[in-house]
């Protein structure tokens, strides 16, 4: 009988006596293997001279601190001189207000030229009334009315004239604006790509600040400050090691026993003859087999073939990667 628990010294003492009882009695567990975690290669995203760099190897570091600073001058260059031609597109825009003023001013000229037209059509009408009485008199010669007449006709050209001269500078208004609202959209259409390539670099800005992406152990630096990286060139490499996996293999004749989501016992060596026990749980079975590792003692070391499993066990900071360990299926 095997049982192993952590709520009172006095059944953990217990415990260990018995499995270490067991043990000295050629007691065998179900399969052996040693613990790996799951480890992220942090690389750079952009190029550039390392600034600073703060992972050595053992470091335990929180997600989403920043590990290393890459130089952004670079990039803060780019920036700029984006921000200053985006500043050049609204100096090289046009205002159509101007030059729509001075059509306005003549249009405001041919108003007044055609009041005046109107005067002098209103007198040379109140003439042509006088004069035909007085030629129907036989008062004056004909040839008056008849000058009062080619006057009023002339007077009724000039306003019809004026007035087609007001419709143009209408349309010319109206035409200048248009044009230049083009003209500026055009020129303006070129803030959006701008505007994207902006975001661009801010991306890459934030970038040059390497953030720790998980919580755990640094096992690996590949970098140090000073030295110049580029995108994709490793700098470290961390493991999340609050939660391991103990690789093991099962025979052929063990595989029918267990289940993804089974719960197991990991026994750990306690450096006194005893084992630490800790709950597992089977998160992967491989579902091919392959030839028994040399380092692998399993129950049946008559099978030539085994399946890879995986056990996951909580750490509670005592197991380390590469520790051997030995797993229970029996719980």
């Amino acid at each position: 009988m095997k049982h192993y628990s952590f709520q009172l010294p006095a059944l953990l003492i217990l415990s260990v006596l018995m499995v270490t009882s067991c043990r000295n009695n050629g007691l065998e567990f179900d399969a052996s293997g040693t613990f790996e975690a799951t480890d992220v290669i942090v690389s750079a995203e952009v190029a550039g001279r390392i600034l600073s760099f703060h992972a050595n190897e053992g470091d335990t570091l929180s997600a989403g601190t920043i590990v290393a600073q890459i130089d952004p001058l670079s990039l803060s260059l780019q920036k700029e001189q984006i921000e200053a031609t985006k500043s050049s597109l609204d100096e090289k825009t046009m205002n159509a207000e101007p030059l729509v003023a001075v059509l306005k001013g003549q249009i405001a000229a041919q108003r007044r030229q055609i009041d005046v037209l109107a005067g002098q059509m209103s007198v040379l009408q109140r003439e042509k009334e006088r004069f035909s009485k007085l030629v129907r008199a036989e008062a004056v010669p004909r040839k008056q009315l008849e000058d009062i007449e080619g006057q009023i006709d002339i007077l009724s050209k000039q306003q019809v004239a004026a007035r087609s001269q007001v419709d143009v500078l209408e349309i010319q208004i109206a035409a200048q604006r248009i044009a230049i609202k083009n003209q500026n959209r055009a020129i303006l259409s070129e803030r959006g790509p701008l505007d994207k390539r902006a975001a661009q670099v801010d991306e890459q800005l934030a970038r040059t600040e390497v953030r720790n992406p998980l919580s755990g152990t640094v096992l690996i630096t590949y970098a140090e400050a000073g030295e110049i990286t580029g995108p994709g060139k490793p700098l470290y490499k961390i493991a999340k090691t609050d939660t391991l996996f103990l690789r093991t293999y099962l025979t052929g004749g063990q595989l029918p026993s267990v289940k993804l989501g089974q719960s197991v016992q990991v026994m750990v060596d306690d450096g006194q003859g005893g084992y630490r026990s800790y709950p597992g749980t089977v998160t992967w079975i491989a579902d091919q087999a392959e030839f028994t590792p040399k380092t692998i003692m399993t129950r049946d070391e008559r099978a030539n073939l085994v399946y890879a499993t995986k056990v996951r066990v909580a750490n509670d900071g005592l197991l380390k990667i590469g520790m051997y360990a030995e797993v229970d299926l029996s719980k």
